[in-house]
């Protein structure tokens, strides 16, 4: 499931980052106004017909990385909070061993304390 998710989030932010930069400024159309029109995309989507189709396909790309964003972070929540415990959980932490010959004195033990 996660690997999914996973796939389908990196290939939207790629597909998003693509059709932002294929969309025109807003002043991109002040130039067109004052004779420089005529450019292959408005026969084949009509005069304002790209526009309108790279807004609503990158703004359902937003959705769709937001969504798998919101679901990667729930998978991993939950995997991660049933997969591993806390050193707490543990009934005995093991002493560390302190050599005889050294001159760092040795650290008290901490009894277990039962739960």
């Amino acid at each position: 499931m996660k690997e999914f998710l996973l796939v389908v989030h990196v290939i939207s932010a790629v597909s998003i980052i693509a059709f932002v930069l294929l969309q025109q400024g807003k002043g991109a159309d002040m130039g067109a106004a004052f004779g420089g029109g005529g450019s292959a995309s408005q026969t084949l989507f009509g005069s304002r017909g790209s526009a309108n189709f790279l807004s609503r396909t990158t703004g359902i790309l937003a959705t769709v990385f937001f969504c798998t964003s919101l679901g990667l972070a729930w998978v991993y929540s939950h995997q991660s909070s049933e997969n591993q415990r806390s050193i707490t959980d543990t009934d005995q932490i093991a002493p560390v061993p302190v050599p005889e010959t050294s001159d760092v004195p040795a650290v008290p033990q901490v009894p277990s304390v039962p739960k």
